[in-house]
């Protein structure tokens, strides 16, 4: 069960200013949690809930013992209510429901409360729907709405909630849950830090377009140590064929930041930052070959590159560019 105190560490700003709010009885009307999957959004969601239901709050936590919390972690409290997208939507009719339901009296109480997992999946009609809701809010209704996508939740909607910002998760915090989860630490630092968005992090591990790019990175690599002259036909016969587009070439390059970066860590005897952990004979072999300086500037150009690309510069033309610049 989910505690404010083992929010803390994840998000220290957002449970700090909630349990002020619910110490100081100042809860506002609604919310709106604004967070990458497993920043805490639900755990939020469940604790307000509590909070405001326990008969047994301690110092803003709430006891998680009594029968109010049971209910409400079971999803099973009368005057709890959540809302999930009901297949790719939340529709309508589930919103025409929850004003239904609070059109009754409180079954123990006057407090109701209502979280909606996924807000921005809401159809048109359901969000218009529940904007009427929010605009005449009933004196004990909090509303709790979660999502990865602000953006694609109506304005006049965002303007009657409160919002709670929460902060990335860590790449540290990451990397553990995906060892947790059975991914090798090796692979679980390179995911954790290129994608520190923990779904996208776990999709990685099954990624097998990631799996090819990585890789391409080792490859180019070593062939601009052994086999300099033929690097411009491995741009143009692999590498632009798989980046295929702007967007994954300018990742590609974020990769060739990594690996530069991680040989400057090598250098400064700091392998606990390295990114490329199941690459490091490759990369003590890329150690002896580029010199401090060299990296340096490598990363300068790679930097420029990524300039040029966003400013429209030709794909192909970029990668050549910097590759020729590269082997000298």
């Amino acid at each position: 069960m989910a505690k404010w105190s083992n929010l803390t560490e994840r998000q220290p700003i957002a449970t700090k200013m909630l349990k002020q709010m619910l110490l100081r009885n100042r809860v506002a009307h609604a919310y709106l949690i604004q967070g990458d999957e497993g920043t805490g959004k639900k755990e939020i969601g469940y604790l307000i809930a509590k909070s405001l239901f326990c008969q047994q709050v301690r110092d803003g936590e709430p006891c998680d013992q009594c029968i109010e919390c049971n209910r409400i972690e079971s999803g099973n409290h009368p005057d709890v209510h959540w809302i999930q997208p009901d297949g790719a939507s939340i529709k309508i009719d589930q919103i025409a429901q929850l004003q239904k339901e609070f059109t009754y009296k409180g079954m123990e109480s006057n407090q109701k409360v209502y979280l909606i997992y996924h807000a921005d999946l809401m159809t048109a009609n359901a969000a218009n729907r529940l904007l009427k809701f929010l605009e005449e809010p009933s004196q004990k209704t909090t509303a709790i709405l979660m999502t990865e996508n602000s953006q694609a939740i109506l304005d006049t909607i965002k303007s009657r909630c409160q919002t709670i910002m929460l902060k990335p998760l860590s790449p540290t915090y990451v990397q553990s849950i995906l060892e947790e989860e059975g991914i090798s630490p090796e692979n679980a630092r390179l995911f954790s830090v290129i994608m520190p968005n923990l779904q996208q992090a776990r999709e990685l591990d099954q990624d097998e377009w990631f799996a090819q790019a990585r890789s391409l990175v080792v490859q180019l690599i070593g062939t601009l140590q052994s086999n300099p002259d033929e690097t411009l036909l491995f741009i143009q016969k692999q590498w632009i064929d798989h980046f295929s587009d702007r967007d994954k070439l300018n990742f590609s390059l974020d990769l060739l930041i990594y690996w530069f970066k991680d040989l400057v860590y090598l250098n400064l005897d700091q392998d606990d930052q390295v990114v490329f952990q199941s690459y490091l004979k490759e990369l003590e072999q890329a150690r002896w070959h580029w010199s401090q300086a060299d990296i340096v500037e490598t990363l300068a150009l790679i930097l420029e590159a990524k300039k040029q690309l966003m400013q429209n510069g030709h794909p192909t033309l970029v990668m050549e560019k910097l590759v020729l610049q590269m082997q000298r």
